[in-house]
């Protein structure tokens, strides 16, 4: 009789400090097979949304929420494996293969993906204070994943890791020297999962390895950074120490003047916490324009709104400065790359940031960046690429679906699958 093959599994976790967001792919062939969120940890009413194919009914798509008092991550984490009995891909079993987790900073001591050990979570956690929104949530998870579910792999991926390529001219600041080489003060970058994989892609349809490609990825979303790549490596990037450097975001402010938390501290009085969750969750889109939504900017400048209209002008603004500086740090690019939600879904965006940049090669054509829209998006599986640069162009321009939870699990896969992994 032949032997039936068996279906290998790999799971995605990103954990917040109130979040568990759990995802599981099919190891061989990288298809989504379920997915689970879980909000409001921590509370009398967290909700659980599970999302999986059915198999059964020819991978038909099927949704159930719950809601239920869930006091902590691992009883958040029960909860889901208890209500997954009716989408079994999520619940772990001897296919499992392991987990691959989410985390925020890895600082310098991380260059690639890492197998967890004892020493590996202890590092992450020391490192909570480079990251205290995300790195003791991230080590939480694989803590309690490891207790829950023992003796499979976890494999800690990281974003900052695909930055650590970038020159010293480029990473540190203009400070007092101990301060990098006693407390770690240098440009780290963020984002680093989604630039690698669109940079991957975009290399693939451009029909060059990613050895040979110049780029200029642009992650757009409620979070933003800019990453040049050269020969397929990060060698500069728009976050800094912390992932409030750099672009306007959605709720955080991106480049101001070093002395304004010292002014704001002096004229108006205002204590540190005050001033930093004022720059992270204030400022930005919703700072300027009153929501954090691009589409509701988008609207709202379309009718004639003077804080909505500021806010688009100013957030296309900002990255098209940074996309003319990192053309003069390449020397030139083969590729200008969209992706995240507003950069994959955003024509307006992506047709102010190229406006005027044909001097330096850059030349959307309105035509294909109108529809673009329809052939990219935020689907269960990456969509196409899609090029939307005017034949005139030099530089191609492409909006590019970005996967940080299959790049995730692909990259887990390879550290679990290296002989030295067991």
């Amino acid at each position: 009789m032949k032997e039936q093959a068996t279906t290998s599994r790999i799971a995605v976790v990103n954990c917040g400090s109130s979040s568990i967001r759990y995802q599981v792919f099919d190891a061989a062939s990288g298809q989504r097979l379920a997915r689970a969120i879980v909000e409001n940890v921590g509370t009398a009413q967290a909700a659980l949304q599970l999302h999986w194919r059915d198999e059964g009914a020819a991978g038909a798509q099927r949704e159930t929420r719950s809601t239920a008092s869930v006091s902590d991550h691992r009883q958040g984490f029960e909860w889901l494996f208890d209500v997954a009995r009716q989408a079994p891909a999520l619940i772990p079993g001897p296919d499992l293969l392991g987990f691959g987790h989410r985390v925020v900073h890895g600082g310098e001591k991380f260059r690639e993906p890492t197998l967890v050990d004892d020493a590996v979570l202890a590092a992450i956690n020391a490192m909570s204070a480079l990251a205290p929104l995300h790195n003791p949530a991230c080590a939480l998870g694989i803590d309690v994943l490891r207790r829950l579910v023992p003796g499979l792999a976890h494999v800690a991926v990281f974003d900052t890791a695909f930055h650590q390529t970038m020159p010293e001219h480029a990473f540190r600041y203009a400070l007092p020297d101990e301060l990098y080489t006693g407390h770690a003060v240098r440009r780290y970058g963020f984002h680093g999962t989604s630039h690698s994989y669109v940079a991957r892609r975009a290399a693939g349809h451009l029909g060059i390895a990613p050895q040979q490609m110049r780029a200029i990825s642009l992650h757009l979303g409620a979070g933003a950074s800019a990453t040049a790549i050269d020969r397929g490596i990060s060698v500069d990037t728009s976050m800094g120490m912390t992932p409030l450097e750099g672009l306007m975001m959605g709720t955080r402010c991106g480049d101001v003047d070093p002395a304004l938390p010292f002014y704001l501290a002096r004229q108006a009085q205002m204590p540190l916490d005050a001033i930093e969750t004022m720059l992270s969750q204030r400022s930005g889109l919703l700072g300027v324009g009153g929501t954090a939504d691009m589409r509701e900017i988008e609207t709202r400048a379309e009718d004639g709104d003077a804080p909505a209209t500021l806010a688009f002008e100013m957030f296309c603004y900002r990255v098209k400065k940074t996309v003319g500086a990192y053309m003069a740090a390449l020397g030139g690019a083969d590729a200008l790359i969209f992706t995240g939600g507003i950069g994959e879904n955003s024509i307006r965006v992506r047709s102010r940031v190229c406006q005027g940049l044909g001097a330096l090669g850059i030349v959307i054509d309105e035509q294909r960046n109108a529809a673009a829209q329809s052939s990219t998006g935020r689907a269960e599986d990456a969509g196409a690429v899609a090029d939307v640069h005017s034949d005139a162009s030099v530089v191609r321009i492409l909006v590019v679906p970005t996967d940080e939870e299959g790049e995730i699990a692909r990259q887990a896969l390879a550290v679990i699958r290296r002989p030295d992994a067991r």
